[in-house]
């Protein structure tokens, strides 16, 4: 009779064991654990640490609820000014209501990566070329609004949307290098203008001084003497003006003496 209590407790103990063990679940602090109980949502998910389930009965399935990197395939498209692009995305998303993730979307993995290439195409048709080479932070926030619409029912966020790179035909590269080169001629030639305009202003400048003030003239003469002489050259260019020609002519019309000064020297000759 001992002998059967003991062998009854000895079961009662193993099934009570081999029970709690087949129960037992354990949730990891970055899991949410979705109870299905004969196929019926279960209560709320269950937090990380110890849990326990019905066996045979119940169900659990754990979601991550980390955030997911998820990089979309390049898709080509024609944007809205007729030019051929290849544009890839990557999409930052995460899990909100595990319960959702679960129920409402087959995969909601599958499900984002799909809406995410779908929309990539849309922003594709609906941009200009110069909008997805310079104004990625507006289409990267459309792109956002865009894959987060559909995602929320699915109980997943969409965090962040960042275009990787646009790839354009070869004929188009060079297309863009010859505008960008003459661009930047032109601005080049703006400022070569502009310099030359100032210059010029300056330079008028100076010859309305140095005309009220002929010396001036003399003294800029020699400062570039002085300039050429200290490069050390054997051969010494020195440059003569024409406004010293003028300069020394009028000098020489003033000291000259008139006609009527001459007659007067004459007359007082012949009186004497």
């Amino acid at each position: 009779m001992l002998e059967e209590l003991l062998a009854a407790g000895v079961a009662t103990v193993s099934a009570s064991l081999l029970y709690a063990a087949s129960a037992a679940r354990v949730v990891k602090q970055y899991e949410r654990g979705v109870v299905f109980r004969l196929g019926r949502l279960h209560g709320e998910p269950r937090p990380p640490g110890f849990t326990m389930v019905m066996p045979l009965v119940d169900r659990m399935r754990k979601v991550n609820m980390q955030i997911v990197t998820m990089p979309v395939p390049a898709q080509e498209g024609i944007t809205r000014d007729n030019v051929t692009v290849r544009v890839d995305a990557v999409v930052y998303f995460k899990v909100v209501d595990a319960a959702n993730a679960i129920v409402q979307v087959e995969d909601y993995r599958f499900a984002v990566s799909q809406m995410a290439q779908t929309s990539l195409r849309s922003i594709i048709g609906k941009s200009d070329l110069d909008d997805l080479l310079s104004n990625r932070e507006k289409l990267n926030q459309g792109l956002e609004l865009m894959i987060d619409s559909p995602a929320i029912g699915w109980g997943v966020q969409i965090d962040r949307v960042e275009i990787k790179d646009v790839s354009l035909p070869e004929t188009m590269k060079r297309s863009m290098a010859r505008q960008a080169e003459a661009d930047r001629e032109r601005r080049a030639r703006v400022i070569n203008a502009d310099a030359e305009l100032q210059a010029s202003k300056k330079l008028a400048e100076a010859a309305k001084q140095m005309s009220e003030q002929p010396a001036a003239l003399q003294l800029r003469l020699l400062q570039t003497v002085v300039a050429v002489a200290a490069e050390k050259n054997s051969t010494l260019v020195l440059p003569f003006p024409v406004e010293l020609l003028r300069f020394l002519e009028r000098a020489a019309k003033d000291q000259a003496p008139t006609p009527r000064s001459r007659e007067v020297e004459k007359g007082g000759v012949a009186g004497s």
